[in-house]
């Protein structure tokens, strides 16, 4: 079966906008406060960071999620490395990522030493030298199955549940608890009452708290002892 690469569109701000889903890679008011809202934050982190912290991601994208993990771990002063655990369906080209990356200046660095050793079939990337990124590409119900990782944080970052049902399943959020270390978080930025339900039924103490921008709520948790 041949690799499915993401078809784009870019809005007249420049963000890339996925055909399949009709729904954009990151958020049109500041996609980098975003993560760090959503998912860093979300997560407890950078106060959480320590050598060896493994991040896991449902829905890879532009690799904006990573980078800035990667620049807050920097700026953080934690020693050691971290891991980066992305699964993507549908991988975005290098130049579709470069120039979706170009919109934040903070990264231009980061970003080109990312796209220098990118490629769509994914893998393990080094790309720095106090990281270790890994790709998964496929379907992640299927790819998460036999994934023998543990998560201490999960970045949940699927397009909309109600455009992209399949990445919010009680079936595949069982297994993402399943691939949690013990006291590992979650973080995403949907609040819909099905994917809090799965993720409680999964596991996971959830709670419902303030979301970034327009969206009044997002969703985060941690796995029960």
């Amino acid at each position: 079966m041949s690799q499915q690469i993401a078809e784009i569109t870019w809005s007249k701000d420049g963000v890339p906008v996925s055909d399949r889903y009709d729904d954009p890679y990151f958020s049109l008011q500041n996609g980098m406060e975003e993560t760090r809202h959503v998912f860093l934050r979300g997560n407890q982190l950078p106060n959480r960071f320590h050598d060896g912290f493994h991040i896991a991601e449902l829905g890879f994208g532009t690799g904006l999620n990573f980078l800035t993990t990667l620049l807050e771990w920097r700026n953080s002063g934690t020693s050691g490395r971290f891991r980066f655990t992305s699964f993507e369906a549908f991988p975005l080209s290098g130049k579709d990522i470069t120039k979706a990356l170009n919109l934040f200046p903070e990264l231009h660095e980061l970003a080109s030493d990312l796209c220098n050793v990118w490629n769509t079939a994914g893998g393990v990337f080094e790309v720095a030298g106090d990281v270790t990124l890994n790709v998964v590409v496929g379907d992640a119900r299927d790819r998460l199955k036999n994934w023998d990782g543990r998560a201490d944080a999960w970045f949940l970052d699927g397009f909309s549940p109600a455009k992209n049902p399949e990445l919010w399943s009680e079936s595949l959020l069982l297994q993402v608890a399943s691939c949690t270390a013990e006291e590992g978080t979650f973080a995403t930025y949907t609040a819909a009452g099905f994917v809090r339900r799965a993720l409680s039924n999964a596991g996971f103490d959830v709670q419902r708290v303030e979301g970034f921008g327009r969206k009044r709520h997002m969703t985060v948790g941690r796995l029960k002892s």
